[in-house]
């Protein structure tokens, strides 16, 4: 496992970046997502990569790696959003809001060592389209527990959802810089 956890490194220190950069320009903006738009944003995303894969065509240039960086991105607000609840306006700071994707990110790695260990990294047997279709049931189900109130009975809730997103988005990564 030692080099996942270097390649989940260095894949999700770009998307860190990205995040950073993102907030220099917009600053937490973010923060008015419900967890309907942030999930919305992770399907249209998802939509984008499937269809690249399908027609090896983007006629507005998005490539599959930018969208699946977004998607770690989206994912880890998403979980701050559900945590925080949403507001309707900027409420914190930059350091604030990097303090918060740090510490979800961190639970993300450790989940992945977790399930790393108990599935033998199964993930990097799949295909990087099962991976992306993976990603896309586990939208549906989140939308639909959305739709739900966020109830569920006998499943794991839209957090637990968004880290596998999280994860799965940050293995495909792992296997396009492979």
């Amino acid at each position: 496992m030692h080099d996942t956890v270097k390649q989940f490194d260095e894949v999700t220190a770009k998307c860190r970046a990205i995040f950073v950069d993102k907030m220099s320009d917009y600053g937490p903006s973010w923060r008015i997502f419900r967890l309907h738009g942030i999930t919305d944003q992770l399907y249209i995303k998802v939509c984008n990569i499937r269809q690249r894969q399908e027609t090896g065509v983007s006629l507005v240039g998005d490539d599959i790696e930018g969208n699946l960086r977004a998607i770690v991105n989206y994912g880890i607000t998403a979980i701050i959003q559900e945590r925080k609840g949403f507001a309707d306006a900027v409420d914190m700071s930059n350091e604030d809001a990097l303090a918060l994707y740090d510490q979800v990110l961190h639970e993300a790695k450790e989940l992945m060592m977790r399930k790393n260990h108990d599935y033998g990294e199964a993930w990097r047997e799949m295909s990087k389209e099962g991976i992306v279709d993976m990603i896309l049931a586990k939208v549906i189900r989140i939308k639909t527990i959305l739709e739900n109130g966020g109830k569920t009975i006998a499943s794991e809730g839209a957090e637990g959802n968004y880290f596998d997103i999280i994860n799965y988005a940050i293995f495909d990564l792992i296997h396009y810089e492979e």
